[in-house]
């Protein structure tokens, strides 16, 4: 059954989260991964997170194994070192679930 996070962030360089994207996304989708949403945001009337929010998406995976495989791939690790580290003030996991 598909598992699905969806995450608030707060993008502080777009360009360098642009990057960030191109680079992860063919290895997202090598792990039957991809995003369902992607949103963003203009106005946050309320939020328990410690960070503004100006991003929000959905990103599903075929099951959790394959969302924990993802996460440790040393060329994601190496693409999320060189873009998204700089670019992403925050993020906060709003919730996690498998879908049907």
């Amino acid at each position: 059954m598909p598992y699905e996070s969806i995450v608030a962030m707060h993008v502080t360089d777009p360009a360098g989260y642009a990057a960030y994207r191109a680079g992860m996304t063919p290895i997202l989708r090598r792990y039957g991964g991809g995003f369902r949403y992607d949103v963003i945001v203009s106005d946050t009337l309320e939020s328990a997170a410690p960070h503004p929010i100006n991003r929000l998406f959905a990103i599903f995976f075929r099951d959790p194994a394959a969302r924990d495989a993802f996460f440790a791939d040393p060329e994601y690790l190496r693409v999320r070192a060189e873009h998204f580290v700089q670019s992403v003030g925050g993020f906060t996991v709003i919730a996690e679930h498998e879908r049907e």
